[in-house]
């Protein structure tokens, strides 16, 4: 499998617009069977190889610079990676592959791509889902499992979640075909910046510079008909199949932290179950003066439970 040269930080061969840069960070494209990846990379002392790998997986409507406050100071004491998740930031936008096992298979194949056999995973909103199911799947190859808002495939659906269901109601657009692609691309793009803005405890960090670099990569068509895809084909079907108790025999062993917003809307602390048979070491972890967007809002609080779970897989 090709990969493409380190490029110069923020600048690597690319279309679409500019990519926004973090200091120390290396950028790559690395070519899968049947998709082309960006990855970005910090961390990684070619003289030292013991640093753990911790694989960061982005949200909607996001992509690796998601991760701009955590990647300096966690590449201090770790190999950092941050792909491009399929359909998302300077990664291939093909117009299928939106289902879990293409999903799946996209990020096994990276990490085989990387050398990479075992990994610590963290993942924010539908990179968490993803996230779970892979640990899942391959429980051999994900040490640590941190979770950043979304449910645990643990989580019972009770009678006090189901008016917060109801806020998600903003999903309907971004699920229709033709309707969908063009609110996340055409014009003001409304959508996409209330996404980010709405709900956030800082409003302050969400400048027009920020949000520029997230919802610029949308104006490509093929990137907003990926939104939607994912919507229809992952986002909606696996949160039913969570909710819904696909997972409530399966076992996970390994540590896993589940950070939520204590002011996020959606998926509250109080609501989540804290002591889960099946997870012995997984534990729920309140966020304060943070939403959805945790790691945009409290990077620090990212940072330290990360290498919290980190030194308690490795001393296993």
């Amino acid at each position: 499998m090709a990969q493409q040269p380190w490029a110069s930080a923020g600048q690597p061969s690319s279309p679409g617009p500019p990519m926004p840069s973090v200091a120390g960070v290396r950028h790559r494209f690395v070519d899968l069977p049947a998709l082309r990846v960006h990855v970005a990379e910090a961390g990684l002392d070619r003289a030292d190889r013991s640093r753990p790998p911790v694989v960061l997986l982005h949200g909607v409507p996001q992509h690796w610079w998601e991760w701009r406050g955590v990647i300096p100071e966690l590449a201090t004491s770790h190999h950092v990676i941050c792909p491009d998740l399929r359909g998302a930031g300077w990664t291939d936008a093909p117009p299928s592959g939106y289902r879990r096992p293409v999903l799946m298979s996209d990020v096994w194949d990276l990490l085989d791509a990387l050398g990479q056999d075992r990994v610590h995973l963290v993942a924010h909103d539908w990179g968490a889902l993803l996230a779970f199911e892979l640990a899942l799947a391959r429980p051999d190859r994900v040490a640590s499992l941190v979770s950043i808002s979304v449910p645990h495939p643990w989580q019972r659906l009770t009678p006090r979640m189901l008016p917060l269901l109801l806020r998600a109601g903003y999903q309907l657009p971004m699920v229709t075909p033709w309707l969908g692609p063009r609110l996340l691309s055409r014009g003001e793009q409304r959508l996409p910046r209330r996404l980010l803005t709405a709900t956030s405890t800082r409003p302050e960090i969400w400048t027009p510079e920020v949000v520029a670099a997230f919802v610029d990569v949308l104006r490509d068509p093929a990137r907003a008909r990926a939104v939607t895809a994912l919507y229809r084909h992952f986002i909606q079907p696996e949160a039913a199949r969570f909710l819904g108790g696909a997972h409530r025999d399966a076992r996970l062993e390994q540590p896993v932290r589940v950070l939520v917003g204590a002011q996020d809307p959606l998926v509250r602390p109080a609501d989540l179950d804290r002591q889960v048979s099946n997870a012995p070491r997984l534990r729920v972890v309140a966020v304060e003066g943070a939403s959805h967007w945790v790691v945009d809002e409290r990077p620090d609080a990212v940072v330290a439970v990360v290498r919290e779970t980190v030194a308690a897989a490795e001393l296993r």
